[in-house]
């Protein structure tokens, strides 16, 4: 299995306010190796994309920026307005020194304990080894913690290890931007287990009909969100194109669920791995509220629904999609 498409991970979220509403001031002083004169941009992250907040002249190879934060929270700074990758850092009150490598692009901050922390664990996030809880334990009132856990680790656990995770943070971090997020998502996650009633939706499929849920009542439907952009989406296709084409009849359909940003991209694709069933999009991208509704983190990920309307299972995926289906399909 290869690392999903993040996503990432919450729709639908706070508006950025520390527990007091309090704003402190920052100030950043910049150098950056490789460039001496320009803009830089920086730029706050949430909700899975970035949004540009302000910018500064470069002069020399230095820049200063400087505003007000009310907590600690990530943020990114490119060197171009059409960069879709900026370095990334925690913005926090006080003083800070950047330092950026135009040539390798990288990033070093000092002054600011939570970026030490940061920059201690962002690279060994992905090891398989990692021990997020145990980052956790040592330092609870971190929002590291908290940010690593809907960033890099939401889609990867289940509800109960995400609620033992939130059991840990400190009693300082209620209300603060990440660990509102973890506890939206636990919310929308334990109104979709196993057994709960599947949110019904509409959405326009690609002649821009209106297309509901509801409207398969009476059937089996394997509920795919997927993308055109998604890798992983695309090597599954075909997996999903074999399952369709044995089991589908008056008892069992597919409903494709696009986290598309471009009607000709959504289009293409649906031609060119053949998806014959029934496909929406309101083409938002992870802004969907669909996606929302379902708590999708990553992408593909899948719902079984029964005629009656109640979540079978989630995430199936190659042989063991086939085998769930062929166990309410073809029963024994």
């Amino acid at each position: 299995m290869t690392l999903k498409s993040l996503i990432g991970v919450v729709a639908g979220l706070v508006a950025i306010t520390s527990c007091t509403g309090e704003t402190k001031e920052y100030t950043i002083h910049g150098e950056i190796t490789g460039m001496e004169n320009g803009m830089i941009y920086l730029r706050r992250y949430e909700d899975k994309a970035f949004t540009d907040v302000d910018s500064a002249l470069v002069s020399n190879g230095k820049f200063v920026l400087r505003g007000t934060v009310s907590e600690p929270l990530i943020h990114g700074i490119a060197t171009s307005r059409d960069s879709r990758y900026p370095l990334l850092f925690f913005l926090d009150k006080g003083e800070a020194d950047v330092r950026i490598d135009e040539g390798t692009g990288s990033i070093k901050v000092t002054g600011s304990p939570v970026n030490d922390l940061y920059f201690e664990n962002a690279p060994l996030i992905r090891v398989d080894n990692y021990r997020l809880d145990s980052l956790v334990q040592v330092h609870p009132a971190s929002p590291v913690g908290a940010y690593f856990l809907m960033r890099d680790f939401a889609w990867r656990l289940d509800l109960k290890e995400i609620k033992g995770l939130r059991s840990q943070f400190d009693q300082s971090l209620e209300g603060s931007f990440y660990i509102n997020q973890i506890d939206s998502l636990i919310g929308r996650l334990e109104r979709l287990q196993v057994g709960a009633t599947a949110p019904d939706f509409t959405l326009p499929d690609t002649d821009g009909n209106p297309v509901s849920l509801s409207s398969f009542r009476g059937k089996y439907v394997l509920l795919d969100f997927w993308a055109s952009w998604c890798p992983d989406c695309r090597r599954e296709n075909p997996n999903l194109v074999a399952a369709y084409h044995r089991f589908k009849g008056d008892n069992f359909a597919v409903l494709g669920v696009s986290l598309d940003r471009t009607r000709e991209a959504w289009l293409k694709a649906i031609e060119k791995d053949k998806l014959e069933w029934v496909n929406v999009s309101d083409l938002k991208d992870w802004n969907s509220e669909v996606a929302v509704r379902y708590a999708i983190r990553w992408i593909p990920t899948s719902y079984l629904i029964s005629p009656d309307g109640k979540i079978l299972a989630v995430g199936l995926e190659g042989e063991d999609l086939v085998r769930k289906l062929a166990e309410v399909l073809e029963p024994k």
